[in-house]
């Protein structure tokens, strides 16, 4: 049995559960950039060929699976599938576009040579979560709840959050799916993607 590719994975998650107006879209959008052969980060977790991809499908996971364990079988009463494909499908669109590969100069059993590296090249400084959202709502409307969810996903790793923003508290207590996302963030970052991986 032939394993599908991150690639056929996402694509399938994306057109089985996410029906909105402005869907196929949004795809055939994602399917122009680079968002299949990204990094999920420069130095972090998934610096790799391909990783956004992964990171994606690793918290659509975690997502789908937190929902389950919080709300158990009834969990679609509370989140619906496409929210969930939504927000952990796309909760990093910002990234698209984002990474450039370059070269530097390490050295090497005594010799420099030169080897690839992701450095940053922002073409939308828009923010993190916020420009995620702002990239999907071009295409397709989000609920509150997940624009919210999306908008702070990073939680305290959001640069808003360090300058003194409370406002993950107020939106985690009153929208379940953000605290949610953060988690799933968290999971697939930490548990699903060693660093260096």
């Amino acid at each position: 049995m032939e394993t599908k590719t991150d690639r056929e994975q996402f694509e399938e998650i994306f057109r089985t559960y996410i029906k909105r107006e402005g869907a196929s879209a949004l795809l055939d959008w994602i399917c122009r950039t680079d968002f299949f052969t990204a990094p999920a980060s420069a130095k972090y977790h998934l610096s790799v060929e391909g990783g956004l991809c992964k990171h994606s499908l690793n918290v659509y996971r975690r997502l789908l699976k937190l929902a389950q364990e919080e709300y158990g079988e009834q969990w679609e009463n509370k989140i619906s599938h496409e929210s969930i494909a939504l927000c952990g499908l796309l909760h990093d669109l910002c990234k698209v576009d984002y990474y450039k590969q370059d070269l530097r100069n390490v050295k090497k059993d005594g010799r420099w040579e030169q080897v690839p590296y992701y450095t940053i090249e922002e073409k939308l400084p828009y923010g993190h979560g916020e420009k995620s959202v702002y990239i999907i709502n071009g295409f397709l409307r989000l609920t509150r709840e997940e624009a919210l969810a999306i908008n702070w996903h990073m939680g305290g790793f959001d640069d808003r959050v360090r300058a003194g923003c409370r406002s993950t508290s107020i939106v985690y207590s009153q929208y379940p799916l953000s605290i949610l996302l953060h988690l799933a963030d968290l999971k697939a970052t930490f548990l699903d993607e060693p660093l260096g991986e």
